[in-house]
């Protein structure tokens, strides 16, 4: 009997070793095989299949898995990474009117976070007035009051990206004091925090400002303390665009420090410049203050967009006081002959304390027309405030004045203010985030009757390609952290920007080699390309280059949210 037990042992040890044929066979939603994995981590990248099932990613499977699933997404010769963080957008009225957020979709986009000084609540009835008032092209009704009920509108209205918001300091204060040039007392300064706990509560990241901007400008430093406090009380950060990036960027950055140091949370600098070619060395002195400040344990980052050219409204080379009260008031201000002769003065003066970004770009010929309002004014577009203002017959300065007056808004403009090597150098900073300050946008419809920053079609293409890839800056598993892991972590985004099981299924594939910006100051409306297919929580809604139509696009929720009971 010993010899047949002993060929049963072995038979019977021979089938454990071996898979029974009917064993199953594991299954999924999407498959996405044989692609160059980066998980956003800033890790080297590796070589396995990322599983999806719902809206997460269920694993990463070895290479020649027998798993199967309903799609299988052969991703050879690209790299497979997680869905790119837009660190600072403006796509909060572009997404209304077009939910699928083309120009970053279509650069791999997955998360749209808002928020700079101006946030889309809390609102009142004078602020909801006002704002339709100063709609442009793109016009709708704001059929919302708090922050978060916005952001809930744009995913029940159907978005392609995830968003996010800080709340708005600038917001804040005209919901409490207006636009006038005051401080607040204690009991108005207290109402303010309330409106900052009760959006963290419905899931802001924290606290934005917008400090060279009136009203905002108006704000001491202690008001903005006492503001980021309230959001840290619940894990909220603070980011800014700060009061100065020229004279006084460095005193400006060392209020940004000193934030982080009162509130013991981040303290972040919207696209971090020195604006100005007098101010560009202080560039590499405000890197060795983020370094010195980090070496204390303080969290304090930046982000940034891959240009020498900023872009905002031609108001910013006006003196706040005239500013003050509001859009109307200071356009009832400029018709004023009296108030006019005192702002041109003051707009030519080298040493005035507020920010004068025509000054800072150095000329005229640097100052280039994007947004009207005014259909008589419209063919202005494309143009430099040079070449109008010598059509016109006029300085440069009064005929800034009079486009303001005759458009009726702030007339959008970009300033050629910063140096090549500086965008170099500060990209090159691991802390340095990616942000487009821009709007998610298409070549056609309303779109078509402005211009842009080509920051809105090409930020993200542009870094990867042009910084990461052809200049070398850094290798391509960093850039991707940057774009991904180090935003995720700095926000508290919990399970985005990263590529593991458990993780949110937002995805990117793209060809590394061919991936480019085509956006340019003359031709802004021009996709990037090199990104092939994404997916936004499971679902894909790029395939080969080409939108899929879906929007399943959520309203993404800080540290400080609190569900509704």
């Amino acid at each position: 009997m010993r010899m047949p037990i002993a060929l049963l042992t072995l038979a019977l040890a021979a089938c454990a070793a071996t898979p029974a044929a009917d064993a199953p066979v594991a299954s999924y939603d999407v498959l996405i095989r044989n692609g160059l994995v980066y998980d956003g981590s800033g890790a080297a990248p590796r070589r396995v299949d990322v599983a999806v099932e719902g809206d997460r990613i269920a694993a990463l499977l070895p290479p020649g898995s027998k798993a199967s699933a309903r799609q299988v997404l052969d991703a050879s010769g690209r790299a497979v990474a997680p869905g790119f963080i837009n660190t600072l957008s403006w796509a909060v009225d572009s997404l209304i009117v077009d939910g699928r957020g083309m120009s970053d979709t279509k650069q791999g986009v997955t998360l749209e976070i808002f928020g700079e000084g101006w946030s889309m609540g809390p609102l009142d009835e004078r602020m909801k007035a006002d704002a339709v008032a100063q709609q442009g092209d793109i016009r709708y009704p704001i059929q919302w009051t708090t922050l978060g009920e916005y952001l809930e509108f744009l995913e029940t209205r159907g978005i392609t990206p995830n968003v996010a918001s800080f709340v708005g300091a600038t917001t804040v204060r005209m919901n409490v004091l207006g636009e006038a040039d005051v401080d607040p007392d204690a009991a108005q300064l207290a109402q303010m925090q309330d409106l900052v706990r009760a959006a963290m509560a419905e899931g802001a990241l924290g606290v934005g400002t917008s400090l060279i901007y009136p009203p905002a400008a108006f704000a001491e430093p202690g008001e903005i303390v006492a503001l980021a406090q309230a959001a840290a009380e619940s894990g909220g950060g603070y980011i800014s665009h700060m009061r100065s990036e020229a004279d006084r960027f460095l005193d400006a950055l060392d209020e940004t420090i000193a934030i982080a140091r009162a509130t013991g949370e981040r303290a972040e600098v919207y696209h971090f410049k020195a604006a100005g070619e007098k101010n560009w060395p202080k560039m590499a002195q405000a890197i060795e203050r983020v370094e010195a400040a980090r070496g204390e344990g303080l969290k304090v980052s930046a982000n940034m967009y891959a240009y020498t050219a900023g872009a905002t409204g031609l108001t910013a080379a006006l003196p706040p006081w005239v500013q003050a009260d509001g859009h109307a008031a200071m356009v009832e201000r400029l018709r004023d002959p009296a108030i006019r002769e005192r702002v041109l003065a003051e707009m030519a003066d080298p040493d005035v304390e507020w920010e004068n970004l025509r000054l800072l770009a150095g000329s005229d010929e640097r100052l280039l027309l994007l947004d009207f309002r005014n259909p008589a004014l419209k063919p202005l577009t494309g143009r430099t405030l040079q070449s109008v203002a010598a059509e016109r017959g006029k300085s440069g300065a009064e005929t800034l004045i009079d486009l303001i007056v005759e458009d009726d808004s702030r007339v959008g403009a970009a300033y050629f203010l910063m140096s090549e090597e500086n965008v170099e150098l500060g990209l090159r900073q691991p802390w340095v985030s990616l942000g487009s300050d821009a709007e998610s946008s298409a070549p056609e419809g309303v779109f078509l009757k402005a211009s842009t920053h080509p920051r809105a079609y090409g930020n993200v293409a542009r870094f990867l390609g042009r910084y990461v890839r052809d200049r070398g800056l850094m290798p391509l598993e960093e850039g991707i952290h940057r774009l991904t892991g180090l935003p995720a972590a700095n926000w508290k985004l919990r399970d985005r920007g990263c590529l593991q099981a458990g993780c949110f299924a937002d995805i990117v594939v793209f060809d590394p080699v061919a991936i480019a910006d085509h956006a340019t100051y003359d031709a802004p409306q021009r996709y990037a390309t090199g990104v092939d297919d994404v997916f936004v929580n499971g679902v894909q809604v790029l395939r080969d280059g080409e939108h899929t139509g879906a929007t399943p696009g959520r309203f993404v929720r800080g540290p400080g949210w609190q569900p509704a009971e």
